[in-house]
């Protein structure tokens, strides 16, 4: 009976390889008698797949349990312990070369089936046997990989909400000096959004958009940042009095930045946009003119019974479906003092909550407002997050949530 023993290297650095997990073992030739595997065996407990070579190249694997069963059974002994090993081999064992990527020998071990995953596979070096490695292991370290590339990859946008945020902070302090009373709440389902704002100050008025673009995350997070560059650009060129005309300027930016074609969807070309609300408001007059891109305006007068929808058009900004020339339109309103505006995404209406599962919903959220007509628009925004937090629940967050509710 002829032994064979593999060395094994202990990894220096980050597991990258099947020779990573090469574990040291003994081997036995193709002749050696199935007596002689079940003696190795018995002296050596630990030992749970043997692999069998013929002219010193692995052919194929025993496993521990599995030839232990066979053995056990009544005149196994006598019939078969003097016979070749091969018997109770797998003849088909999965071998690597020690070289193979660890997500390469992943893929390979699942295309094995459980075999490979429960008895192990043989790990070859120049055809010969450098040793074997075991499922359990196997997926230990893809698991460990796995969680150290989440962790780079949350850290990466974790620093990508730093970047939002910082681009954020010039509306925040636009707002604080333009409006005396007002809440915006802005939070992205995950770390970074597809929802954004933009507030200007100017000499006249001020000028304020909400906006949603497609997507959560990171996918939404890159929609912003091309809409909300689009849209700094408009202002500069166009001035803030114009909102249908700014809606239309960022539309032809974003189909021209994603190389969308008129009413076609083809492989090259994104169907991305957003829906947003536009506001300009005059301090003198206190005429508020608003546009919107299926996103409506919410406003409560001082002595109103019920709270007036002020929509927008039926027509997404960008989109492949949006005509490259669509013009929105611009609605002016007077602001009677006292009044109460609200402009959301519909993070807030779509949320499912409550007692049987459904959708907040702009009855709802109207009559949240309602309850709050007197109150500063800092305390009926804080009352309406809460509100919406309370009915939400245990219910996962659907979407971005962000609105902006204020008195001028």
């Amino acid at each position: 009976m002829e032994f064979n023993a593999s060395r094994h290297h202990l990894p220096r650095f980050r597991l990258s390889t099947a020779a990573d997990l090469c574990v040291e073992t003994v081997s036995v030739a193709s002749d050696t008698s199935n007596l002689g595997v079940l003696e190795l065996f018995t002296e050596r407990r630990e030992l749970m797949s043997l692999p069998v070579l013929e002219q010193d190249r692995p052919i194929g694997l025993i496993s521990r349990n599995i030839f232990l069963s066979q053995m056990s059974k009544p005149y196994y002994h006598e019939l078969y312990g003097k016979k070749s090993c091969i018997a109770f081999m797998d003849k088909d064992p999965l071998i690597v070369d020690a070289a193979m990527s660890i997500e390469e020998l992943t893929f390979r071990a699942v295309e094995s089936g459980e075999k490979a995953l429960a008895d192990g596979f043989i790990v070859s070096r120049d055809g010969g046997l450098a040793g074997v490695g075991f499922g359990l292991q196997l997926m230990n370290v893809v698991a460990n990989m796995q969680a150290e590339r989440n962790r780079q990859i949350m850290h990466s946008i974790a620093y990508a909400s730093v970047i939002q945020r910082s681009l954020l902070r010039p509306s925040d302090l636009a707002l604080a000096a333009a409006v005396a009373d007002a809440h915006l709440e802005w939070q992205p389902r995950d770390v970074v959004g597809g929802d954004f704002y933009h507030f200007a100050q100017y000499p006249q008025g001020w000028f304020g958009a909400i906006a949603d673009c497609t997507g959560h995350g990171v996918p939404g997070a890159f929609m912003t940042l091309i809409t909300s560059s689009i849209l700094s650009q408009a202002l500069q060129q166009q001035g803030p009095a114009d909102p249908a005309a700014l809606l239309a300027e960022v539309s032809r930016g974003v189909k021209s930045m994603l190389g969308q074609q008129d009413g076609s969807s083809g492989a090259s070309s994104s169907n991305d946009g957003m829906d947003a609300g536009f506001i300009w408001y005059e301090h003198a007059s206190r005429t508020l003119h608003y546009a919107g891109a299926r996103m409506a305006l919410y406003l409560l007068e001082a002595d109103g019974a019920a709270i007036q929808s002020i929509d927008g058009d039926r027509m997404g900004v960008g989109y492949t479906d949006t005509p490259a020339d669509y013009q929105w339109h611009n609605i002016s309103v007077a602001v009677p003092p006292g009044s109460l505006l609200l402009l959301t995404t519909d993070g807030l209406i779509d949320q499912i909550g409550g007692s049987r599962d459904i959708a907040y919903g702009k009855r709802r959220m109207r009559d949240a407002l309602l309850a709050q007509r007197h109150a500063s628009a800092a305390q009926a925004g804080a009352a309406l997050l809460a509100d919406f937090l309370a009915w939400q629940g245990s219910q996962p967050r659907r979407d971005d949530l962000t609105f902006f509710v204020f008195r001028p």
